[in-house]
């Protein structure tokens, strides 16, 4: 699995909270209860540190790719993984039932065509790159074109056989620590080793603040180096990341090939040193060079590891998309990751599962693979297909399809549903058929009269309509562009057609799903143009001191009603964009983004300026725009949540 995450070498050393800063003459309370320093390394990294549920069992609380949730670190992010990967290859078989009964419903092409991979099997070099991607001039959404492909291949990496060598002597815990593995000095190009997690100084016999094993090697432009883990008495669930000498992540995983070993590979860009470093489920290093850095807690036991440094074999395919088109594709077979590129090229969806069980019943996105991958086309051109990872056949199905709505004589509508609703939040994983509480129930809680309440409605819409209208437009990407954004105040179109409503209101306690906000799919496309999304409001109208509390932010010298309306608006907009196509990005990075996932720096998604004080005149405006996918839910690349919203909601 290649997570590629840069720079997050201040994360990793604890500095990973991203809280605006104090004011004077008030500064604001530190955040509440929320991740620590090291699961916020862990979750920045990619490394979930919640409890796992049984292997394909659901796990408890509310789906997070769909949710913002109050706290990632108590979010069972690999056990949802599992499941959607367990579930995803009926639910597929399901949506194509359920799509030829449907009307109106987008169907996949009857014909499909068969592409078979020009390298010779047991060969590599000829489509390594974009620059060199076997063109499919076959495939599209055009007059004469076939919008349906299955690509057939393999790939034939170099085979490393691994020198055994013994474990390193502890303790081995930091980067400065690390064992010498001798890969990429002499003839050697891999090591294997059985080693213990809990035998060092820190493991639950000594400090316990966990045991890491690192291993040091050296590696040149475009090797791949691949560390996999096994263990052979089932005791130990453990993890594996790859750093630089500056101690920022370049790759983790955890949970590889539906089981708890693990295994990462990493494409080297320059010549240089780099860490390996085995460790048990439950938290990475706050500090990789401080060995008794770690949180606790983790899993320990013995394991064997393999590391090599070898020559890869990546297959690319050349497809020609119009502007608009929306692209899925579904992987089975040898490979362990798909993944799309854009014109520039960029990857712009890089995925090493298959989580389309997310999908509405009305997408005709494919799924039931190993991985999935889906993107919406902002430019016309040439645009790739990347299979890599793994040694052996493999199996892409790759469709295409125009927005649902291109040519509709109506328009999509977002509904912003103030006034308290009767939902049914079972769809959520909530109790059923439920009555949520108004907006108003809330006000005195932001210190908000009662009487300013057409004011903060107004305020939250004006907000919405600029995130997922205005600034659409002014990017004119799709001159056809449409969206309605209306309110309660100005009635209830909920249940016509093209409506998709955001109920705004209730509490977890009434729903009976502990989040901030849920929507009911991610829908690249928008094939399915009237569903349901939750923004519920006890945790943001909680008492200050949690960071997910807008009341945190708030001060004598704040406006109130212009602060409260812009953070809610934001988090409606999110949800809203959940609905129309888009992931989570990660809420880590210095790059603040509507799509931010939840658990940690809600600050930056609320808008919250550098005085660290919501309402003044130094709140940012958060946009839709470019940033990586969220690192913890399995995804990689860039993702231009704005360019994925914009054809779906079209006319």
């Amino acid at each position: 699995m290649r997570r590629s995450i840069a720079t997050v070498g201040a994360i990793l050393l604890g500095l990973a909270t991203v809280i605006p800063g104090s004011a004077p003459g008030g500064a604001a309370p530190p955040p509440g209860p929320g991740p620590s320093a090291a699961d916020r390394a862990s979750l920045a990294a990619g490394i979930p540190v919640a409890p796992k549920a049984a292997l394909g069992a659901k796990p408890a609380g509310p789906n997070p790719l769909l949710s913002i949730v109050p706290d990632a670190s108590r979010v069972d992010y690999s056990g949802w993984s599992h499941y959607l990967q367990h579930r995803a290859p009926a639910q597929a078989a399901t949506r194509l039932k359920a799509l030829a009964t449907m009307p109106g419903a987008v169907l996949p092409a009857k014909r499909t065509v068969i592409v078979d991979e020009d390298e010779p099997a047991g060969t590599r070099g000829s489509n390594e790159t974009p620059a060199s991607a076997q063109r499919i001039g076959i495939f599209g959404t055009a007059a004469g074109k076939s919008s349906r492909i299955r690509i057939l291949g393999s790939l034939n990496p170099e085979l490393v056989i691994p020198d055994s060598v013994p474990a390193n002597p502890e303790d081995d815990g930091s980067i400065p620590l690390a064992g010498n593995t001798g890969i990429g000095t002499g003839t050697r190009k891999g090591i294997e080793t059985s080693a213990v997690i809990g035998d060092g100084p820190h493991g639950s016999a000594g400090t316990g603040t966990n045991d890491f094993d690192f291993y040091r090697l050296t590696s040149t432009p475009g090797k791949v180096i691949t560390v996999a883990t096994s263990t052979p008495t089932g005791d130990l669930d453990t993890v594996v990341v790859l750093f630089d000498p500056a101690g920022h992540v370049l790759a983790a995983n955890d949970d590889f090939g539906g089981s708890l070993d693990s295994q990462l590979t990493y494409k080297v860009p320059a010549a240089g040193t780099f860490y390996a470093m085995v460790a048990g489920y439950g938290g990475l290093p706050a500090d990789p060079f401080n060995p008794a850095s770690g949180g606790g807690n983790g899993s320990e036991g013995p394991y064997t590891v393999s590391i090599t440094s070898g020559d890869d074999d990546a297959d690319f395919f050349a497809v020609k998309l119009r502007a608009g088109d929306v692209i899925g594709a579904s992987a089975k077979g040898a490979n362990t990751d798909l993944a799309l590129f854009d014109t520039t090229p960029r990857e712009v969806h890089g995925s090493e599962q298959d989580a389309s069980f997310i999908y509405p019943m009305a997408s005709p996105l494919p799924g039931g693979g190993n991985q999935v991958t889906d993107y919406v086309a902002t430019r016309p051109g040439w645009h790739y297909i990347a299979v890599t990872g793994g040694r052996g056949g493999y199996d892409v199905t790759v469709e295409a399809y125009r927005p649902v709505l291109a040519g509709a004589t109506t328009t999509q509508t977002l509904f912003l549903d103030f006034d308290g609703a009767r939902v049914n939040t079972g769809v959520f994983g909530g109790r059923g058929n439920v009555d949520l509480s108004p907006l108003a129930a809330f006000l005195a809680k932001w210190g908000i009269p009662r009487a300013d309440e057409n004011k903060l409605i107004a305020a939250v819409t004006a907000t919405v309509a600029e995130n997922l209208r205005k600034d659409m437009i002014a990017r004119g990407l799709n001159k056809r562009f449409k969206l309605k954004v209306v309110n309660s105040r100005t009635g209830d179109p909920w249940g016509r057609r093209n409506v998709s409503r955001v109920v705004v209101g209730g509490t977890i306690d009434e729903s009976g799903v502990p989040t901030i906000g849920i929507s009911q799919s991610i829908d690249p496309g928008n094939f399915e143009t009237e569903e349901t999304a939750l923004v519920l409001l006890d945790v943001l109208s909680d008492p200050a001191g949690d960071e997910a509390s807008l009341n945190t932010y708030l001060r004598p010298a704040s406006n109130r009603v212009a602060f409260v309306g812009h953070a809610l608006g934001n988090v409606i907009a999110h949800e809203g964009g959940h609905l129309f196509g888009d992931w989570h990005t990660d809420n880590s990075d210095a790059v603040p983004n509507l799509m931010d996932s939840g658990g940690a720096n809600f600050g930056v998604l609320f808008g919250v300026g550098p005085d660290g004080v919501g309402g003044t005149a130094d709140d940012r405006d958060v946009d839709f725009g470019d940033d990586r996918f969220s690192p913890v839910e399995g995804f990689t690349g860039t993702e231009d949540t704005l360019g994925r919203i914009d054809f779906g909601v079209t006319s």
